[in-house]
């Protein structure tokens, strides 16, 4: 299975209601983070997550779907193409 490199961009807009349900499911693919940072954004009651993943599409598409299928959790992919 081709694995890529990607960059994981999640938006909470409710972190005392998610923050256990996102840690759960980061948990669950842990395997395939490379890097994590997380930055609260107390201004607009925000956190942002930056993730660096290596995972095959089909992981990196599991984890984004649980993760955006969370009630106030938005969540954003960009992977590196072939080559």
């Amino acid at each position: 299975m081709d694995r890529r490199i990607g960059v994981i961009g999640i938006v909470v807009e409710s972190r005392e209601d998610a923050s256990r349900r996102i840690n759960t499911v980061l948990s669950e693919y842990g395997e395939m983070i490379v890097g994590r940072m997380g930055v609260p954004y107390r201004d607009r009651n925000l956190s942002i997550i930056s993730l660096i993943v290596d995972g095959s599409t089909d992981e990196i598409g599991a984890m984004t779907g649980k993760l955006g299928s969370l009630t106030g959790v938005k969540v954003k992919t960009a992977l590196l193409t072939k080559g």
